[in-house]
């Protein structure tokens, strides 16, 4: 049916042209069938969408985390992503013949230590292979990674979801990661379009990176932002990436298909280089709509790789794969096996412990990981699962947390709010980080412990936060002081304007008499505003109850 509608359309498109040509009065005509023949169209594909889902999407990802080392895998070449064109580029980066591969023990060690953190079997022995393909930007004509035996198999990466109708339940899932792999980054083409042409910067080029392979266990957009989002936390935990998407630190393509529950996977396309965990939630959904909008109107997905388009919100074809292609792999000839050992017992004689990977010491320095610390946030400190997962998701925000507890009496989830609404919120609204802060823990410490003693009101607490954010020499103290912000207890005072409160609103009064209390807040509300919000809330609560019984 779809393919009758496209081919009725196209044939009234032609007819429309030639008739324009002949009689153009005639065209406003053919203008209403194109329209009424398209609101057919458009009315197909609702009753098609409001249809029961049949075809559900199955996602898998394939990650290029660069690994957090001063120098490349294979070189001493500097890593720097600033660096003027093609300065850091050694010999051996350039491919100039006869220069050989030194691999570089901190990409190892990083990569036993992510494999470990995602509960991977850590290979003893793994190997290095060339894959051969070309491209301007790889001056070897082929890339040094681990194909057959990489340095880490059979992990598993748990990510947490919130949903419920609330979005306050913790959802946990589980993805396998298929392999880990060493391998090293290709230069960077820049197109030049100006003057029509390429250039090629090297500098890239051997920069050391892990690709984790992970398997179809996914099924929507949100659930690989999720995943992707935890492992940047982890690897961030870690210190073996920096995980900085913006500036290529980690790469995702995306693998995309759909298919009817307990039948064989569809036909994937690859979405290539996703540079944002939000744009990847985008980038997957699109495609899976895309391909199941494909197979509803008959047609066949194409095994292709996509690029994901930003602006239109869409994916984009790039090139076919429905020709294998062979990269010729074949065992790199330049390096000899690559061994880890378990312990240092298990150490050869003549083997120097400083020159060696060793598992346990590494699976020893492992800290704290993102999940286990939002278990404890929630354990130790009973705040809600949502405040755990905006805690551990902004850096330094946790050790920011607690170090205010530590300086004030007051509760945790009474001192979560200010961390996550009123700190956070004005972090954000100023694109700062956390260490950028002009409040200080023990700052924001000291503000609390006079709000929870009773010296300034809860609104006039608000005020000299912005003062503090403001003039951020300026101690609580000194602002409530210089502002005269500080909490109005004085009865006989308080007594003075409740009484004239009370008089100027006799029908609120008669109201809270007849027994609507909640009309007691809003002469609460009119005394906060007489004294600009200085007053003693319990205080006159209770003499205003006592005014209006």
């Amino acid at each position: 049916m779809a393919a009758c509608s496209a081919a009725a359309s196209e044939m009234l498109h032609n007819m429309k042209k030639q008739i324009s040509l002949l009689y153009p009065k005639a065209s406003c005509v053919i203008r209403r069938i194109s329209t009424s023949c398209l609101r057919c169209d458009s009315q197909r594909q609702v009753r098609a969408q409001s249809a029961p889902q049949q075809l559900v999407g199955v996602v898998g990802l394939e990650i290029h985390a660069q690994i957090n080392s001063n120098t490349k895998l294979f070189s001493g070449s500097a890593v720097c992503f600033s660096a003027p064109p093609n300065s850091l580029v050694s010999s051996f980066d350039a491919s100039l013949p006869g220069t050989l591969p030194v691999l570089n023990k901190r990409c190892v060690e990083a990569a036993v230590m992510t494999g470990l953190a995602l509960n991977c079997t850590i290979n003893k022995k793994s190997l290095f292979d060339r894959k051969h393909y070309f491209y301007a930007d790889l001056p070897a004509g082929y890339q040094i990674t681990q194909q057959r035996q990489p340095i880490a198999v059979d992990g598993t990466l748990t990510y947490s979801l919130l949903g419920g109708k609330k979005r306050n339940q913790v959802i946990r899932k589980n993805v396998t990661i298929k392999q880990i792999q060493l391998e090293q980054d290709s230069g960077k083409s820049l197109h030049d379009d100006l003057h029509s042409q390429t250039l090629i910067d090297l500098n890239r080029a051997g920069v050391g990176l892990m690709e984790l392979v992970m398997e179809p266990d996914m099924s929507c957009g949100e659930e690989a932002a999720a995943a992707v989002r935890e492992l940047q936390l982890i690897l961030q935990a870690l210190g073996t990436c920096q995980g900085n998407m913006s500036e290529g630190q980690l790469r995702v393509d995306a693998n995309v298909s759909v298919h009817k529950p307990g039948e064989p996977l569809g036909v994937r396309a690859e979405v290539k280089n996703i540079n944002s965990v939000r744009y990847l939630a985008k980038a997957i959904d699109f495609e899976i709509q895309r391909q199941i909008d494909v197979l509803q109107r008959g047609g066949t997905v194409q095994n292709e790789t996509r690029a994901y388009d930003s602006k239109s919100g869409e994916t984009i074809p790039m090139r076919d794969k429905e020709g294998l292609q062979d990269y010729r792999f074949m065992p790199e000839p330049n390096l000899p096996p690559l061994i880890v050992y378990e312990d240092n017992t298990s150490l050869p004689a003549g083997v120097d412990a400083s020159q060696a990977v060793v598992v346990q010491k590494i699976r020893e320095g492992l800290p704290e990981l993102p999940s286990v610390k939002r278990d404890r946030l929630v354990q130790t400190y009973n705040i809600l699962p949502e405040h755990s997962f905006t805690l551990v998701n902004e850096d330094g925000l946790v050790e920011h947390f607690e170090a205010v507890l530590r300086a004030t009496k007051k509760e945790p989830r009474k001192v979560i709010g200010w961390v996550t609404n009123e700190l956070l919120g004005h972090l954000k609204q100023q694109d700062m980080s956390v260490s950028q802060s002009p409040i200080s823990p023990s700052a924001l410490a000291e503000l609390l412990e006079l709000q929870e003693t009773g010296h300034i009101s809860s609104s006039a607490a608000k005020q000299v936060f912005q003062e503090m954010w403001a003039s951020p020499g300026k101690t609580a103290s000194q602002i409530i002081q210089e502002k005269e912000l500080g909490l109005v207890s004085d009865a006989s005072h308080l007594h003075n304007i409740c009484q004239k409160v009370v008089d100027s609103h006799p029908d609120e009064v008669q109201a809270i008499r007849n027994g609507n209390k909640r009309v007691l807040n809003k002469l609460m509300g009119l005394v906060q505003k007489e004294t600009k919000g200085r007053a003693d809330p319990v205080l006159v609560r209770k003499i205003l109850e006592e005014k209006t019984s």
